[in-house]
């Protein structure tokens, strides 16, 4: 028997490292139980290439936006963030290019330029539209959820009540066309970005405007609404962190996987480990995804959460090809070196943009791996060189949507080679040689994630971001003492934090101590 506590943390991701660093401040005695023997969860820097063991990737998420400036305020964190300037590259194979950054009359010139004066006003109109959102949506985030209309009511302003629910419940498709778009190809830019990144949907996907509304909720200061990189990869976000957690007194335990939830009378009383160890604790807050903590719960579950829980359902869909390259490749489109390898590197179908679009995920719904699929290509170390090795080597990533968890006709086993082959010929065709770049590769299929990351079937945002607000898993669970903390909560799954301070909030509150 370990020595009891206040709080169990289950989980060692960073939500479950925001939960712990409040609830040790409070006075709480906590203790936060890791499986893996390394902290982060999906957030974390690695090694992975056995032919190039220095170059170091962020071989999960990858990207740092959404973490409220008021959560880090609270939390007396930093992180050493670089801006991407620019940050979205859409090339093309007919010499064409589009390369956008802080400068709005230079994106606006492009826009008018690659595609009409027609999609300048459209873009206009949305980034006017999406900045007076993020102001409005923002303190949302660091309260319990309402349902979406109520959040509409009590914090969107009235002239956009309307555009908010019918985003939130409607279609990524359905929003873009409202601006009068033309150009397929930029309304892909965004929608593979923003709207179908970790999402089991498409264009007219009910939710899929959720899911678009996160990923543009970045408010970080300097950002203007851009992701950035962090300095030394996405470990460097769980290391602070932790050691936050660490100073306000919480104890990190790693290799300490948790077998079960245990419970008495309805209330929970502790964890159970692998290694038959009991640890008690007042509060028991799960940082883990929603699948993972119904079964820790086993016979003990009740059934209107397991039912809740079982509608979320939906297999991952994503999949990360981490790259070892020997140098940086070179575009046909664009071959002087013009900050293109720092950005976003969209590689979109060209022609009948949509219905290729619409073709990719319809195969992956029949359990197919697509022909024509989205690619976003990053090149970090282009950017933060720390991550290079003494030879000058890269570590990049293509991210791609709609793969299926499980394939109808074979298995990952025998067709993942084959597939990062055609991700690779699909660089190639922009970039060419770039596939004779690449030294070394670490992928990550939907079932490679699930074991590397102890994520259920793979799904990196562990419930689809087509739930929003309180259509998410609560953070007060039918269980006394129970609470979730992970990114199945309100908001959205992604590196934000905000679950992890809801959550501790509530415990703390229900605990009748002033947080």
């Amino acid at each position: 028997m370990a020595p009891p506590v206040d709080a169990i943390v289950v989980g060692a991701g960073h939500n479950g490292l925001v939960a712990a660093t409040m609830l040790a401040r409070a006075g709480l005695s906590v203790r936060v139980l890791e499986s893996a023997d390394v902290i982060g969860g999906a957030c974390r820097t690695e090694y992975p290439f056995a032919r190039a063991p220095r170059v170091g990737q962020s071989t999960g998420a990858y990207l740092f936006g959404l973490m409220p400036p008021e959560l880090m305020a609270a939390l007396e964190v930093s992180f050493p963030l670089l801006r991407r300037d620019p940050h979205y590259f859409v090339p093309t194979t007919d010499g064409r290019h589009l390369l956008i950054g802080s400068d709005r009359s230079n994106a606006e010139a492009q826009l008018a330029r690659f595609f009409s004066t027609r999609d300048v006003e459209a873009d206009r109109a949305l980034q006017l539209e999406l900045s007076m959102l993020r102001e409005d949506v923002a303190p949302s985030w660091l309260e319990s959820p309402l349902t979406i209309e109520e959040t509409a009511e009590r914090f969107v302003r009235p002239a956009l009540r309307r555009a908010f629910v019918n985003l939130c419940r409607g279609s990524v498709g359905a929003y873009l066309a409202r601006f009068g778009f033309e150009s397929e190809l930029l309304q892909a830019m965004y929608a593979v970005t923003d709207g179908f990144t970790g999402l089991f949907g498409s264009w007219d996907s009910p939710g899929s405007g959720m899911n678009f509304l996160v990923h543009n909720m970045c408010r970080l200061p300097g950002s203007d609404g851009t992701w950035m990189v962090v300095q030394g990869g996405m470990g460097t976000v769980t290391k602070v962190l932790a050691d936050a957690a660490r100073r306000a007194g919480a104890e990190i335990v790693l290799g300490a996987t948790v077998a079960r939830i245990e419970t008495t009378g309805g209330t929970a009383t502790g964890v159970a480990t692998a290694d038959g160890q009991h640890h008690r604790a007042e509060v028991v807050l799960v940082n883990a995804d929603p699948f993972h903590l119904i079964s820790l719960l086993a016979a003990d579950c009740p059934d209107p959460l397991r039912r809740r829980v079982d509608s979320y359902r939906r297999p991952g869909t994503s999949i990360k090809v981490n790259l070892c390259l020997a140098e940086l490749p070179e575009f046909s489109c664009l071959p002087d070196r013009c900050g293109q390898h720092q950005a976003t590197i969209h590689l979109l179908p060209e022609t009948d943009t949509r219905a290729a679009l619409d073709d990719a995920f319809d195969q992956c719904r029949a359990g197919l791996l697509p022909e024509a699929p989205p690619i976003e290509w990053y090149i970090h170390t282009a950017l933060d060189p720390s991550l290079c090795d003494d030879e000058g080597r890269h570590s990049a990533a293509l991210f791609c949507q709609w793969v299926p968890y499980e394939l109808a006709e074979s298995s990952w086993e025998r067709e993942e080679g084959r597939f990062v082959e055609r991700l690779l010929e699909i660089c190639d065709r922009f970039a060419p040689g770039a596939s004779a770049l690449v030294e070394d590769v670490f992928t990550l299929t939907p079932p490679k994630i699930e074991s590397h990351f102890g994520i259920t079937a793979g799904h990196i945002h562990h419930v689809d971001n087509s739930f929003g607000f309180a259509d998410r898993l609560p953070y007060r669970l039918p269980v006394d003492g129970l609470y979730a903390c992970g990114a199945g909560c309100h908001p959205a799954g992604s590196v934000i934090g905000a679950a992890g301070h809801n959550a501790a909030r509530a415990a703390l509150s229900d605990l009748a101590i002033s947080s």
